[in-house]
């Protein structure tokens, strides 16, 4: 006979073969391979193109949700909160989780870079100092403030400016909240909108596993698995990095939550796949809101936590950002102190908040880092070719830092019930 663990272990593993979304990578990386050793470098780029066709219009579809969702789900948070009493709490609690987590997982980045070492003796021509990089604008205090107001909600919503239009609903919420019956009736109208976007969702997911596939049958065929090899240390330890943050995250969350903190990944696992093959968690904000309901996340916490976490809460992308300006700075034999080290990481609490809805954003705060410490900004050419592949890992990072916050505040609030699933 076979033990009932085993059974459990046979079945979960049957249903992980079975999810479309793996299928969907599992082909996508073969047919890329394929296509990279069959085609010519000519061929292969056009193919490519017209591959990036699907996952453009997915990720196209998936921004065509954000901002109405985002802003609906939040009005509906703040205003059924009760008082500006329980939403200075809740915004409290919210905020202390967030500082919390980046700070871990800035400073887990700079340990394992530094207990890794990937960069000395990289084995890769360095491109000279001198050369160009990216065009990038330097973050400051200053552009990063007055970044948070948008001068027209419409511009922003248009521009999916994330952190313009969680600032706005803020204060439509508010306004909402103390409205009294009237406002209600604007509550009930952002419900409807939330539940509509909700079910759009719904319809746009059925492709998503076509632009997965699409996506890295894209960029396996132009760049090939040997880039994964040339870059196997770093790669390797920055993933290495990740899975030690999501093992602190969910042990965070088990002690927050109980033992069901560690059931909570199993019911992210799709909107966590969702991010890591398309490189956006923005594709997964949808699913991951949903699946903190069935969880038992109130939906008033979920719909206040999770939009604001999209804005303040980029934990993978954090750690990216100290992982790879270290590693640039050992690619180049440059000795970077602990105190300047602690000065980088105070720096990028400030500007790794001002990523949410920047284009390459991580690319542009860590090309203002490295600028900012008189380190070489054309070792961002070392990392442009295998950027794709990490930003992978950094956008599922942000997904499962996100959720276990909200999920998190919810207990705190106790509002996080028995899930719905059971």
């Amino acid at each position: 006979m076979v033990p009932d663990g085993e059974y459990r272990g046979i079945n979960e593993m049957r249903r992980l073969l079975g999810n479309p979304i793996v299928v969907a990578m599992v082909l996508g990386m073969l047919v890329g391979y394929g296509l990279n050793t069959a085609l010519d470098a000519e061929a292969t780029a056009t193919v490519a193109g017209y591959l990036s066709i699907l996952t453009d219009v997915f990720l196209r579809l998936i921004r065509m949700i954000i901002a109405p969702l985002v802003f609906s789900t939040l009005v509906v948070g703040i205003a059924r909160m009760g008082g500006t009493g329980a939403l200075g709490r809740v915004g409290a609690r919210t905020m202390a989780w967030f500082i919390g987590a980046s700070l871990m997982s800035l400073l887990l980045g700079l340990f394992m870079v530094n207990t890794l070492a990937p960069g000395v003796n990289l084995g890769l021509p360095l491109p000279e100092a001198t050369a160009s990089t990216v065009q990038t604008a330097g973050f400051t205090l200053k552009d990063f403030v007055t970044h948070l107001v948008p001068r027209s909600v419409i511009e922003a919503m248009a521009q999916n400016e994330i952190l313009q239009i969680v600032v706005f609903s803020a204060f439509f919420g508010v306004a909402v909240m103390h409205l009294g019956e009237k406002g209600k009736t604007v509550s009930n109208l952002a419900d409807a909108v939330a539940h509509v976007m909700l079910k759009v969702t719904g319809y746009v997911m059925k492709l998503a596993p076509i632009a997965i596939f699409a996506a890295l049958a894209a960029v396996i065929a132009t760049r090939g698995l040997g880039v994964l090899a040339a870059y196997g240390k770093f790669m390797g330890g920055f993933y290495l990095s990740l899975a030690l943050l999501w093992l602190a995250l969910f042990t965070l969350a088990a002690a927050v939550i109980g033992k069901r903190g560690w059931k909570l990944f199993g019911m992210i696992r799709e909107p966590v796949l969702l991010a890591f093959s398309t490189a956006s968690s923005e594709a997964a904000f949808p699913r991951t809101l949903e699946q903190l309901e069935k969880f038992g996340v109130s939906n008033r916490i979920a719909s206040f936590v999770l939009p604001i976490g999209y804005s303040f809460n980029l934990d993978g992308s954090m750690m990216y950002c100290t992982f790879a300006t270290m590693f640039i700075a050992q690619a180049y034999g440059i000795d970077v102190p602990v105190s300047t080290q602690i000065e980088m990481l105070l720096l990028l609490m400030v500007t790794s908040k001002g990523m949410a809805g920047v284009p390459r954003a991580s690319l542009v705060v860590i090309a203002a880092t490295l600028a900012t410490f008189k380190l070489p900004e054309a070792g961002l050419l070392l990392i442009l070719g295998i950027d794709q592949f990490l930003d992978m890992g950094r956008s599922a990072t942000n997904v499962v830092g996100n959720a276990v916050a909200t999920a998190a505040v919810a207990k705190w609030e106790n509002e996080l019930k028995d899930d719905k699933t059971t």
